[in-house]
């Protein structure tokens, strides 16, 4: 039987009974009845070789048929097909997107990058693991499904869709401390998960918890991956869907109507509350801002009127008779100036009421009818 340089092994011919297409005869070595075809002769066939190759290369290849010239071509052109058998298993090359793992004798040796290297074939064997490969795996499927179907921390069922993104990060970690890696990642995704959504209620888990549940769950899972050191880093959670049971989604859909209706009618009494307190606090600020002019309108006054006070004073402890017939005077002034005056003229010779024409009184009549 020939040698599969692709298997590693022996294995029969085609259908043709043999590895050069021709079955071989009985009789070679007895046996040959009953249609049971006997193994062939591998110095037989390399001598049949060597004779077409003599036919092929000019002057015959050299020696005689039976001479030491033929054993000695039979001997090259075995170790030549054995030589060039162990190039291709001892030459490798590791893809861009690959890590290489040595073995030697089964055991774990080295780690070689990408590009052509080359090992002891056969005590060294190669692992190619993709470990820049990102692979997902998706939960949940169809709506309804009892994978998908999780209890949530307030005892409402929520239906479930999510999916995992996971790659290599130890391609030696990967090939030997796990088997099944994703298996394993797949169950250990949907139990954490269910403990996550097990510990959060079902409304923050299908609205603005979701995010805070995915990086909880994706902490989870490479936490418990990283304890069995399996070499596997998980670069994404995507909550895809987390919506009630399709029994009961109409009423949740009704009330998450209500709640939409109950923050717009909260967000228009505030709004209505921050324009009011605005037009409360404009007129706070002006009552504040008169009361301050006010103020300072009145203590000014007050600061003349003792300026003018004691300016008078003085005056009056230089001259204090001139000066009292002059505040005399102008309190006269200041008091009839506001009243009504009829002029009487007295004595012996008085004619009585004095007739003259008053003139502030026909100013203040002319403004009035103005």
């Amino acid at each position: 039987m020939p040698w599969n340089n692709k298997g590693g092994g022996w294995q029969g011919g085609g259908d043709d009974g043999g590895p050069w297409g021709q079955a071989p005869k009985g009789g070679n070595g007895g046996g040959g009845g009953g249609g049971r075809q006997t193994p062939p002769d591998l110095e037989e066939l390399l001598k049949k070789g060597q004779d077409r190759l003599k036919g092929i290369i000019p002057g015959g290849g050299g020696g005689g048929s039976g001479g030491p010239g033929s054993s000695k071509f039979v001997w090259l052109l075995a170790l030549a097909a054995l030589a060039g058998l162990w190039v291709m298993n001892a030459v490798y090359t590791v893809e861009a997107d690959e890590q290489g793992v040595v073995l030697r004798l089964g055991k774990y040796d080295r780690t070689t990058a990408p590009g052509l290297h080359f090992i002891m074939w056969p005590i060294e064997t190669v692992e190619t693991p993709r470990v820049r490969a990102v692979n997902q795996l998706n939960f949940g499927g169809a709506t309804g499904s009892p994978e998908g179907l999780m209890l949530a921390g307030d005892q409402n069922i929520v239906d479930i869709r999510f999916s995992v993104l996971w790659k290599i990060s130890d391609a030696q970690k990967f090939l030997f401390n796990i088997n099944a890696p994703e298996q394993l990642v797949r169950t250990v995704s949907e139990s954490a998960i269910r403990e996550i959504v097990g510990r959060t209620s079902g409304e923050q888990v299908r609205t603005k918890g979701r995010l805070v549940a995915q990086d909880a769950i994706r902490e989870l899972v490479q936490k418990t991956l990283d304890g069995y050191d399996s070499g596997i880093l998980i670069t994404g959670v995507q909550l895809e869907k987390a919506d009630p049971p399709p029994a009961v989604i109409d009423a949740f859909e009704e009330v998450q109507r209500a709640e939409q209706n109950q923050n717009k009618f909260i967000r228009d009494a505030e709004q209505y509350r921050n324009k009011v307190l605005g037009e409360k606090r404009g007129e706070a600020a002006q009552i504040v801002e008169s009361a301050k002019g006010y103020k300072s309108r009145v203590t000014a006054e007050a600061d003349g009127e003792a300026e003018r006070f004691n300016s008078v004073y003085a005056e009056y402890a230089k001259a204090k008779d001139v000066t009292r017939k002059r505040l005399f005077l102008e309190t006269l002034e200041e008091v009839f100036s506001n009243s009504n005056k009829i002029i009487i003229e007295g004595g012996k010779d008085g004619t009585g009421v004095v007739p003259y024409l008053p003139l502030p009184e026909i100013n203040k009549r002319k403004e009035g009818a103005q």
